[in-house]
């Protein structure tokens, strides 16, 4: 297909189009680089998000050769290469050709006819305004080096995916914020009604009994009081639960003052730094949230530990108890001990969620988490 500069100003309002109309980041990247495919001489095209730590991820590709698709793109997912390497060092800042890729290099070794004649590509960053995102590849059979013309129609897509990138972003951002806002409200609204009524009952149900001599009368207000207070100490742990107090204050701080909340002794043992994202903070925290109510609720004790260990990659947080356990039975759901919300919490973030418990000799949650 030859491109001329109509064709490459109707390609361009199509994919605009296209990403105006998405709020989805997997499909936005996935119509946006097959839209380009369609309309262009391009044939392959993959997208890398990168992180600050120049560590990548391939969040959608179009049009494959067998040999990167091979072992769900192990050659585009594993191992280093010069264009993440220039993204990361901050030398590359517009499209260009890439004389020699390593990924592609290393799926023709292991695979030699299956490349499809593929043999370089060109990239380019993907960013809106100073914030950077990733790099957008294009490659094509039997050729070495794009023509400026076909660089500069990859750097007007790739700018316009950056900026839908980033518009993407900032309606999550609200939406998170909204719905922060809203779990506020309601905590708010928990607090000052249904946990004071409640307080309000443990108060009545005292006096009850001190204002009793009957001893079936003291011991149905005695029950009344029981009961309430129990029903209290769950509103609080939900209250927590929806507004996390203390965790401006750092990740140990909010999980110790939750633990002495529910009347658990927590020891802590911290290996590494930690300075973590504010998501990956509150995903640990919710889990050991769930992991201390199980403890408080199943395990008989009132003491337990945690172990916190950070390194360049991921987190790796461990809860222990010397509780009655559970048998472990993978497969069986256990609903009533929360293991299962919290491997969703980790899963959402890349991570996962172990455990290991016997009964008699307690419980151990393993979480790991990668940042």
């Amino acid at each position: 297909m030859v491109m001329d500069e109509h064709s490459n100003v109707t390609l361009l309002k199509e994919i605009a189009e296209l990403l105006n109309e998405e709020t989805d980041m997997k499909r936005m990247l996935d119509g946006a680089v097959w839209k380009l495919l369609n309309g262009s001489n391009f044939e392959s095209a993959w997208i890398f998000f990168i992180n600050e730590k120049g560590k990548h991820q391939l969040v959608t590709h179009a049009n494959l050769p067998p040999a990167l698709q091979r072992n769900d793109c192990r050659h585009l997912q594993k191992g280093g290469c010069w264009c993440v390497k220039r993204y990361h060092d901050g030398d590359l800042e517009k499209a260009s050709n890439i004389i020699a890729c390593q990924r592609i290099e290393n799926s023709i070794a292991a695979n030699a006819l299956d490349h499809g004649g593929i043999t370089h590509h060109a990239t380019v960053p993907l960013q809106s305004g100073e914030e950077k995102f990733g790099l957008l590849n294009i490659a094509a059979p039997d050729t070495v080096r794009f023509s400026k013309d076909e660089l500069a129609l990859l750097e007007s897509v790739a700018f316009q995916i950056g900026s839908a990138i980033k518009r993407i972003g900032l309606t999550k951002q609200e939406q998170e914020m909204a719905l922060v806002k809203e779990r506020n409200r309601l905590a708010r609204d928990l607090h000052d009604s249904v946990n004071q009524l409640l307080f309000s009952v443990t108060l009545t149900a005292r006096g009850g009994i001190e204002m009793s001599e009957e001893e079936n009368v003291q011991g149905t207000f005695r029950d009344i009081q029981h009961l309430t207070q129990e029903a209290l100490n769950e509103m609080r742990a939900l209250i927590w639960q929806l507004r996390p107090k203390g965790l401006e204050s750092g990740l140990l701080e909010a999980i110790q003052a939750y633990g002495e909340m529910l009347g658990l002794t927590l020891e802590l043992k911290v290996t590494g730094v930690i300075q973590l994202p504010s998501r990956t903070e509150e995903t640990l925290f919710r889990i050991a949230q769930e992991a201390l109510n199980n403890i408080r609720k199943h395990s008989g004790v009132s003491e337990a530990q945690l172990f916190l260990t950070v390194t360049s990659s991921d987190v790796l947080m461990v809860i222990k108890d010397e509780g009655r356990g559970f048998i472990v039975d993978e497969r069986l759901q256990l609903p009533s001990i929360g293991v299962q919300s919290m491997r969703d919490r980790a899963k959402a973030e890349g991570g996962t969620v172990d455990w290991s418990s016997e009964i008699g000799r307690g419980t151990e949650i393993l979480v790991r988490i990668p940042y």
